[in-house]
């Protein structure tokens, strides 16, 4: 049932390694690798999903529930609950995650259940995702059995106005002589 190792482990002998090591946080480096080739490999995000941004991320766990308005530049998961509007820097609403009310992010993935106006740069609806609301969006993503409700408005980026020149009055011109007339028959 047991198995038992045919010696007991002394208090001061360390414990066999593991076959198969425990991998590192995706933002932590790995033991043996150095500060700077964890900073290369780090500097090359997946292109699946936006990498977090260096001040981590903020989460707000299954068994709370927050009522009221987040705002901030930041990172947020959502595991909990929300009533009240979310604008965030990037959001991730978890599979346990709900939130009522407006949602603003430039990068929104939405795996839980949002009942509100979503707006958003980048918005990924994950197949596990109930949306009952209208999104905005430059870039919508919907995967096979999310379910949506609402009406989708595609936003563009502004392209910066074109610098155009104030008019240039006309150069001033010498006044053109008068034409004459010159009678052919009377000379």
């Amino acid at each position: 049932m047991f198995n038992k190792t045919s010696r007991p482990l002394t208090p001061g002998a360390a414990p066999r390694p593991s076959a198969t090591p425990i991998p590192p946080l995706p933002d932590l480096p790995s033991p043996g690798r150095t500060a700077q080739a964890s900073h290369a490999a780090s500097a090359s995000p997946s292109p699946s999903s936006p990498s977090p941004s260096s001040r981590g991320l903020s989460t707000l766990s299954a068994d709370l529930q927050f009522e009221g308005t987040i705002s901030g530049s930041g990172d947020l998961q959502v595991d909990g609950s929300i009533k009240g509007d979310v604008r965030v820097g990037r959001l991730i609403v978890g599979e346990t995650g709900a939130i009522e009310g407006g949602v603003s992010a430039d990068y929104l993935e939405v795996r839980g259940r949002v009942v509100g106006a979503v707006t958003g740069k980048q918005v990924k609806l994950v197949s596990t995702a109930y949306v009952d609301g209208d999104i905005t969006a430059e870039q919508l993503s919907i995967d096979i059995g999310a379910y949506f409700q609402g009406r989708v408005l595609q936003s563009r980026r502004e392209a910066p106005a074109a610098v155009t020149p104030p008019p240039q009055p006309a150069p001033a011109r010498a006044p053109e002589p008068e034409a004459q007339v010159i009678d052919m028959k009377s000379l």
